[in-house]
């Protein structure tokens, strides 16, 4: 797919069946997620790629968190997060590596995972994937980690939820350039 039709016409998809991209083809999806800008090359970008009964494992990952986090959890929020996993055949657990550094302060290398997600994105709907960038309770928050045997220095951004569109994909809107754009000359 041409470069610049890839970004314009990349669109979250949250309808996902099999099949999913096969290992040759998730080889050049995280070569290119490992593109993403990154100062003093820390690669703080880390994933965890969830399919088949690790699907289940992520559900008791989610269950147990939002279980243990929330003492107030009703049936309906447990068995929501206990389900989400299954959104797709494929997730894809979105982890930046904090390290110390004189030089890249923790928001460049959250910065760097967020490229490397978004390249995620791009290169699967290079590849006729669809995709969907998810985040809420399970993500974004100093505890997650830990339900994942993960270390403190370890951020889970988010989760892309992987596999062939069962929808047409929505109409992107057009977007008035004059509300983003500043030029100085």
């Amino acid at each position: 797919m041409d470069a610049i039709k890839n970004l314009l016409t990349r669109n979250s998809i949250g309808k996902l069946i099999e099949p999913y991209p096969n290992k040759d083809e998730m080889e050049l999806v995280y070569k290119a997620a490992l593109r993403a800008p990154d100062h003093a090359f820390l690669r703080p970008s880390k994933f965890i790629e969830v399919k088949g009964e690790g699907l289940e494992k992520l559900s008791k990952v989610f269950v147990n968190f939002i279980s243990d986090t929330n003492k107030n959890a009703s049936d309906l929020l447990i068995t929501k997060y206990k389900n989400a996993p299954f959104r797709a055949p494929m997730v894809i657990v979105l982890i930046s590596h904090i390290k110390d550094h004189p030089k890249v302060p923790e928001i460049e290398q959250l910065l760097s995972t967020s490229a490397a997600a978004q390249n995620i994105l791009l290169a699967l709907h290079a590849l006729n994937y669809g995709a969907i960038w998810k985040t809420g309770k399970v993500s974004l928050n100093d505890e997650i980690s830990k339900y994942f045997n993960l270390d403190n220095n370890h951020k889970i951004l988010g989760y892309i939820y992987v596999g062939t569109p069962s929808v047409e994909p929505k109409k992107i809107p057009n977007i008035n350039l004059d509300d983003h754009v500043t030029t100085w000359e």
